[in-house]
């Protein structure tokens, strides 16, 4: 999703690092924390900066407070807390793009003033701190995809086309979000490094509300912008053909009753994970799935309300072994009182970790509906 755009309406390899026991998704735990099945909806933009020292003290400090009595009755696929407290915290992190080895992990993390492209890496089992990607910072970059083999990664950012020093303008939901705009941008690996982005042609970036990129593995872009018939997001494909790209073309899922974003393709385009909703009914975005068959998108199937709560479902990314879900949300543990002894100790330090009403980043496997659709 864009800057300033209200998102209204077994785990991969990459997962198992940083993580304590699974436990109970109502625990008041740090490592791996499992969702929570009541949830608020935060209304306002998708980007809060925060102390990533004072949060690992607090994570590692909430680690202690976990109990084993807490593994009962666990839900057999309820989504899990991305690495709180390292790529999950107190700002809004999303759109989590894997190398294909799972050991590096690029980011968005942003608060209301712009994002950035962070980078991480899985040491002796852990994610290390974050820092500012090579080719990021000097503009508001966000929603990172890789491609499939690692050879280069896409971008948005509203860097000017021209290289010059002014920032792109938006121009969507009706709205106009002045340097906020949105083109996609290619970065292509080099040696251990990254090489100078490019901004990829018009046959993709028609306007400056094109983002969240996702990567097919004959290196076809799928992607997001507004549809001139309603301004609303919908879902394009350009193929990747001779060198070159073609003219995007609208995907058929959804209808001109639905806004339909961010997209994440299987890298053999047989399946792919989006974000959608009614915008005349106000309802929340929930993520779904598609499958291609004999060359035609199926009808979208809704992952449940497991997976989507009443929170923002947004950001859809595949893990490196393309079956587990990444997505981020902004929901928070749910409350009751009177609260038991030490739950508000715990509930403040969770707060200040990650569970703040931002976007956080979780993760699902898909094993249950593509194994559906195998029978």
């Amino acid at each position: 999703m864009p800057p300033g755009v209200t998102p209204c309406g077994v785990a991969g390899n990459e997962a198992f690092a940083c993580q304590g026991p699974s436990i109970h998704r109502y625990a008041q735990c740090a490592w791996e924390c499992k969702k929570p099945s009541t949830a608020f909806h935060r209304q306002g933009s998708i980007m809060r900066s925060y102390s990533t020292a004072a949060c690992l003290v607090l994570v590692c400090a909430l680690v202690v407070l976990c109990s084993q009595a807490l593994f009962a009755d666990e839900p057999s696929n309820s989504p899990r807390l991305f690495a709180p407290g390292v790529i999950s915290g107190a700002a809004d992190d999303m759109s989590p793009a894997f190398t294909p080895d799972g050991n590096t992990v690029f980011f968005s993390r942003g608060n209301d003033s712009g994002s950035v492209i962070l980078e991480s890496h899985r040491e002796k089992g852990e994610w290390s701190r974050p820092v500012i990607a090579s080719f990021s910072g000097t503009w508001n970059d966000l929603e990172p995809a890789m491609a499939p083999d690692g050879s280069f990664l896409v971008f948005a950012s509203n860097r000017p086309a021209d290289h010059g020093t002014k920032p792109i303008d938006g121009n969507f939901d009706g709205k106009a979000f002045p340097a906020l705009g949105g083109n996609l941008w290619r970065v292509d690996r080099q040696g251990a490094g990254w090489g100078t982005p490019k901004r990829l042609p018009d046959a993709i970036n028609a306007d400056t509300g094109t983002f969240s990129p996702s990567v097919a593995a004959d290196g076809s872009i799928y992607f997001m912008r507004p549809a001139k018939s309603n301004g609303r997001f919908a879902l394009y494909r350009s193929q990747y053909r001779d060198g070159s790209y073609q003219a995007a073309t609208p995907m058929s899922v959804g209808d001109a009753t639905t806004e339909d974003v961010d997209p994440a393709i299987a890298p053999d385009e047989s399946f792919i994970v989006y974000s959608s909703n009614h915008p005349d009914r106000h309802d929340h975005k929930r993520l779904q799935i598609a499958f291609r068959q004999n060359g035609n998108w199926g009808i979208p199937i809704d992952l449940g309300n497991e997976v989507n709560e009443e929170g923002s479902n947004i950001e859809s990314r595949l893990g490196s072994d393309h079956s587990t879900l990444y997505f981020s949300t902004n929901t928070v543990p749910p409350a009751s009182f009177p609260r038991p002894p030490g739950q508000a100790d715990r509930s403040l330090a969770q707060m200040q970790v990650w569970a703040d009403g931002r976007e956080n980043i979780w993760y699902v496997t898909l094993k249950p509906w593509l194994d559906s659709h195998r029978k």
